[in-house]
C-alpha cells in the first residue's frame, strides 16, 4: 500500500511538473515573441534617426540642448518613471510594486529615447529595451489578470527579453535581466521562463532583419596557461574593479550635482545640453551616441584600428554620460559602459604590453560585471561575444572586477544578498543605496600576525646562528 502511494505520488508530482513546464514555456514564448517585436521597431527607428543626421545643415549634436528639453517634458508629463536609464525603474518596479509598470511608459521611453541619442546623448538602448519588455510584460499580466507572482515572474521575463533583443546575446541577456535583481543570489523558478523568453525575442528580432556584431579577436586558437599572461590578467581584473567604482561614482555625483542646481527643470536640461556641446566642440564628438565604431576599433585585432583610441577614452565617455543622464537624457547605461569597458582594455593592454584586442574584450565584459555586479551574465556573454578562446580569462578578470567593486552598483535598486568579503559588515536584505559597509578589526588583527610570522621567518633565515642556538 505504501509503495503504491509513492508511486501515485511521483507520478503526480512528474504531471505537475510537465504541465509547469509546458505553460511557462508557452506563455514565455508568446511574451518574448510581442516583446522582440516592439523592440525590433524601436531598434529600426533608432537606426532610422540615426542615419538622417546628415540631412541637417549643421552638425547634430548641436540639437542636444533642445533634445534634452523636449525629453524631460514628455517625461515629467506623460510618464515620471520613465526618467534615467530605464533599468533601475525596473527593478525597482518588481521588488516594490509587485512588477506592475504604467503602459504609457512604452511609448514614452521610446521616444525620449530616440530624441535622445538622434541628438548625441551618451547613452544606451538596452535599457529603454529593458524597461519596455518589462512594461510590455506587466500590461499583460494585467490583461488576463495573473497573481502577484506570476506577474512579477512575467515582467522578470519581459526584462530579459528586452535585453537579449538588444544584446544579441539570448542566453547572457537572459541571465542578466534575472542576476541584475538581486546581488548574489538567483532566482532559480524564474530561469527557465527567462531564457525561453531571450530566445524567443531574439529569434524574432532577427526575423525583422534586426543585425548584431559579434567579435573576432583573433586570439589563441587554445586556452594556454601563459603564467605571465594569468598575472596581467588578474591585475587588469583589479583594474577594471577600479574603472567601474570610478563610473559608479562619476554617475552619482553628477546626478547629485545636477540636482542641487536649483532653476527650472526645463533651463537645467538647456544648460546640461549646453555644456555637453562645449565639451564636445573641446574634445569632439567621438564620445557621444551609442559609439559602436569607437568599440569596434578597440575590439578590433588591426593595430591600425586599435591605436587609434586615445587612453583617455574611457574616462571622458564617462563624463558625457554622467552629464547626459544627469541633466535629463533618457537611454541606457549598459552600452557606454561596454564603450568604457572596452576602451579601457584597449588602454590596460598597452600599460602592460598586452595582446589589445584581448584585454579590450575582457575590459568590455568585466566592467559590466563591475558596475552592474553581475559576474554569470558577464562570463556568459563573454562567450556568446568573442568565443571560447577569451571565456577563460575572462571569467578570472570578471570575478575579480566584481569583487573590487565592493558593495556599489549603477543599479541602486539591486537587493543586497551576499557579503563580499568577511572582513566587512553590511546589511543583506537591502537595497545597495541603503547599504554601507563597515570594516571589522578582525580582518586587520589577521593581518598584523601574519606579517610578524612573516618578519619572524625571515629574521630567522638571515640569522642562521640563532636558529642552530635555538635547536640546540
Amino acid at each position: 500500500m505504501k509503495r503504491n502511494h509513492n508511486v501515485q505520488t511521483h507520478i503526480t508530482e512528474q504531471t505537475i511538473m510537465f504541465a509547469s513546464i509546458t505553460k511557462w514555456i508557452l506563455l514565455s514564448s508568446l511574451i518574448g515573441a510581442v516583446i522582440g517585436t516592439i523592440v525590433s521597431f524601436f531598434l529600426k527607428l533608432l537606426e532610422y534617426c540615426e542615419n538622417s543626421r546628415t540631412q541637417l545643415p549643421f552638425e547634430y549634436y548641436y540639437t542636444l540642448p533642445f533634445a534634452l528639453v523636449i525629453t524631460v517634458v514628455i517625461v515629467r508629463k506623460f510618464a515620471p518613471n520613465a526618467t534615467g536609464h530605464g533599468t533601475e525603474k525596473v527593478i525597482e518596479a518588481v521588488h516594490k510594486n509587485s512588477g506592475k509598470i504604467d503602459f504609457s511608459i512604452i511609448p514614452v521611453k521610446l521616444l525620449a529615447t530616440v530624441i535622445t541619442i538622434f541628438a548625441g546623448g551618451s547613452v544606451g538602448k538596452e535599457g529603454p529595451g529593458a524597461q519596455i519588455g518589462a512594461a510590455t510584460a506587466s500590461l499583460i499580466a494585467s490583461l488576463f489578470k495573473f497573481s502577484n507572482r506570476d506577474r512579477k515572474k512575467v515582467v522578470i521575463c519581459g526584462i530579459s527579453a528586452g535585453f537579449a533583443s538588444v544584446f544579441g546575446t539570448p542566453l547572457a541577456g537572459a541571465i542578466f535581466g534575472v542576476e541584475i535583481l538581486i546581488i548574489g543570489a538567483l532566482m532559480y523558478d524564474i530561469l527557465l521562463p527567462s531564457i525561453v523568453a531571450g530566445f524567443s525575442a531574439f529569434f524574432v528580432a532577427k526575423m525583422f532583419g534586426i543585425s548584431y556584431t559579434y567579435f573576432d579577436i583573433a586570439f589563441y586558437s587554445k586556452f594556454d596557461f601563459n603564467y605571465i599572461l594569468i598575472f596581467k590578467i588578474i591585475l587588469g581584473g583589479i583594474f577594471f574593479g577600479l574603472v567601474s567604482d570610478f563610473i559608479i561614482t562619476t554617475l552619482g555625483n553628477i546626478h547629485k550635482y545636477a540636482d542641487m542646481i536649483k532653476i527650472n527643470y526645463v533651463l537645467k536640461a538647456f544648460l546640461g545640453g549646453i555644456i555637453i556641446v562645449i565639451l564636445t566642440v573641446i574634445v569632439g564628438d567621438d564620445y557621444l551616441g551609442l559609439g559602436f565604431a569607437t568599440i569596434k576599433d578597440a575590439l578590433s585585432p588591426y593595430p591600425v584600428d586599435h591605436s587609434e583610441v586615445p587612453w583617455y577614452a574611457f574616462i571622458l565617455k564617462t563624463v558625457f554620460t554622467s552629464l547626459t543622464l544627469g541633466f535629463g537624457g533618457s537611454g541606457g547605461v549598459i552600452t557606454p559602459i561596454f564603450y568604457i569597458g572596452a576602451t579601457s582594455g584597449n588602454f590596460f593592454g598597452y600599460l602592460v604590453d598586452g595582446y589589445i584586442p584581448l584585454f579590450a574584450a575582457l575590459g568590455f565584459v568585466s566592467v559590466l560585471a563591475g558596475t552592474t555586479s553581475a559576474p554569470i551574465a558577464a562570463m556568459i556573454m563573454a562567450v556568446e561575444l568573442f568565443g571560447m578562446n577569451v571565456a577563460h580569462y575572462g571569467a578570472l578578470s570578471i570575478i575579480i572586477s566584481f569583487l573590487m567593486t565592493g558593495h556599489r552598483s549603477v543599479f541602486p535598486s539591486q537587493l543586497l544578498a551576499m557579503k563580499k568579503s568577511e572582513a566587512l559588515s553590511v546589511n543583506l536584505g537591502e537595497e545597495i543605496e541603503n547599504t554601507e559597509a563597515t570594516y571589522t578589526t578582525r580582518f586587520f588583527q589577521n593581518i598584523r600576525s601574519l606579517v610578524k610570522l612573516l618578519i619572524s621567518k625571515i629574521k630567522k633565515r638571515g640569522n642562521p646562528s640563532e636558529a642552530e642556538d635555538g635547536k640546540e
